[in-house]
Order: structure tokens, then C-alpha cells, then sequence
């Protein structure tokens, strides 16, 4: 216990001055370290980390897109670049499947993709959300804010109410986790989603909050979230492995330490395409 604190502390004062100077490199050089990372992390997990030839692209994707998304000149290109890549890996990943006669498996090159795609556009929803939506400077830190209030509820509320694990949320995936634990998690995100959607319409005059969205919001948030957190879980378990790295004593590695962030981000960037969490006044 003493060690995740620790290390939550010491991590929270090195994301600190990234979110505070978000809007130069620092933060799509942030997320482009964990991109790559997390991405070495999933390789190593599904028996591809030795693979240039497989890692090469997605090494190369995940430095590069944090800073396409930011410094594309026209946001418009940014979709129809992301699709071609997508295509141009999954044909390439195909080529590799071909020719390699027989040294990679189709499932295991399946896997690779999908779990590598969700994590590029996981962590490069974040940028597209603080750099292009109304209110997005602010709207983005709610990713951090949903997925980790939600990890620490979690946590705390199943180890007062559901003592003794009568109620398992899903002991095959995880046998810790507990429906107290899920419904506490729920709870205390909506709420803290309400409370940052009032503090930023009251600290910052020129934009109104909609903070209905906010509420219906923290439930939606936090339920990815939960689901983010079994989903990595699932993957960890296909595999035999514990954790996805070392990074972070007493967490993991880098996609267990984000594994809620990833999928609240895509889930958010969905959000925002069809509603406004904020409107100019």
C-alpha cells in the first residue's frame, strides 16, 4: 500500500507541469513516451517484443501521431492519414503474415493489432480533445479526473463494503474487484464530474458548462473505465503475465497504470463528436 502511494505521488508531480504546460510539445512528447511504451509493453505480452519487423511500425506511429495531431497544418488531414495508416498497417501486417512462412500466427498478429490500435488512438484522443473541442484545455483533464476517481473509489469503497468478496464483479477476470467496489466507483465519479464541470463554469466566465452532460457523463465515464481496466486484465490473463511492465513499483507497467485513461479517452473523444460539455457565452 505504502509503495502505490509513493509512487502515485512521485507520478502525479511528473504529470503535474505536463498538464500545466499542455499547450506547448511537452504534452504530446509525454504521451508520445507513453505511447511507445505501452506499446513495447503489449508486444512483450503477446510474444512479439523480439519482432523488429512487426514493432518497427508501430514504434514509429506511436512517436509520430501525438505530434501529427497537434501540428498537422489542417485538422482536416488528420482523420484521412489516420485511416491510411490503419489500412497500410493491417495490409502490411498481412505481407508480414504471407511471407514469413509460418513464424507469426494470424492470432497473434490479430491480436497485436487491435490491442495496438486502441492503444495509439486512446492516448492520441487525448490531444484532439484539449486541442480542437470548446473548452478542450480544460474538457481533457476530465479523462484523468473519470478514470482515476473511479480507480481509487473503486478500490477504497470494495475494501469497506465489500468485505470478505461476497459480491465478485467478475472473479474469472479479476478476483479482487467487487460490485461495492464497481457501484462506489460509479458513485464518487459522477460526482466528481458534476463538481469539476461547476468549478470550471465558475473559474472560467466566458464558457457555461452543461452540466447535465457532466453527470450522465460520469456514469458512462466510469463504467469504461471499469471495463478499460478488465479488458487489459483479460489480455494479461490470455497470456499468463501479472503485470505489463515495471515502471510504476507497486502499479505496473505502463498500460496498467492507464489502462482506464486509454479507454475513457476513446469513449470521450465519441462523447464530444456529438455533444458539447461546454458553450461560449
Amino acid at each position: 500500500m505504502k509503495q502505490r502511494i509513493l509512487t502515485s505521488v512521485v507520478a502525479f508531480c511528473i504529470l503535474l507541469p505536463v498538464l500545466i504546460f499542455a499547450d506547448t510539445p511537452a504534452l504530446p512528447a509525454a504521451l508520445a513516451i507513453c505511447a511507445v511504451l505501452a506499446v513495447n509493453e503489449m508486444l512483450h505480452c503477446i510474444g512479439l517484443g523480439r519482432s523488429p519487423v512487426i514493432g518497427i511500425p508501430f514504434y514509429l506511429s506511436a512517436a509520430a501521431f501525438p505530434f501529427l495531431v497537434r501540428y498537422l497544418p489542417r485538422e482536416g488531414l488528420l482523420f484521412p492519414i489516420a485511416g491510411s495508416v490503419a489500412v497500410l498497417v493491417v495490409l502490411y501486417l498481412f505481407a508480414v503474415l504471407i511471407f514469413s512462412h509460418g513464424k507469426y500466427q494470424l492470432q497473434s498478429l490479430g491480436v497485436c493489432f487491435m490491442s495496438l490500435f486502441y492503444i495509439l488512438v486512446g492516448f492520441n484522443a487525448i490531444i484532439y480533445i484539449h486541442d480542437y473541442e470548446i473548452g478542450g484545455q480544460y474538457l481533457y483533464l476530465i479523462v484523468f479526473v473519470g478514470a482515476w476517481v473511479t480507480d481509487i473509489f473503486a478500490y477504497f469503497c470494495g475494501l469497506l463494503l465489500g468485505r470478505g468478496g461476497r459480491h465478485k464483479l467478475i472473479p474469472d477476470v479479476s478476483p479482487k474487484k467487487t460490485v461495492e467496489g464497481s457501484i462506489g466507483g460509479i458513485v464518487f465519479c459522477m460526482l466528481a464530474m458534476l463538481l469539476f464541470g461547476v468549478i470550471v463554469e465558475r473559474a472560467v466566465p466566458e464558457i457555461q458548462a452543461n452540466l447535465w452532460l457532466f453527470v450522465v457523463s460520469g456514469l458512462v465515464v466510469s463504467v469504461v473505465a471499469q471495463i478499460g481496466d478488465l479488458c487489459m486484465s483479460v489480455i494479461k490473463r490470455s497470456y499468463g503475465i501479472k503485470d505489463y511492465g515495471k515502471i510504476f513499483p507497486g502499479h505496473g507497467g505502463v498500460l496498467d497504470r492507464f489502462d482506464s485513461v486509454l479507454a475513457v479517452s476513446v469513449v470521450l473523444l465519441v462523447f464530444t463528436s456529438f455533444f458539447n460539455f461546454f458553450e461560449g457565452i
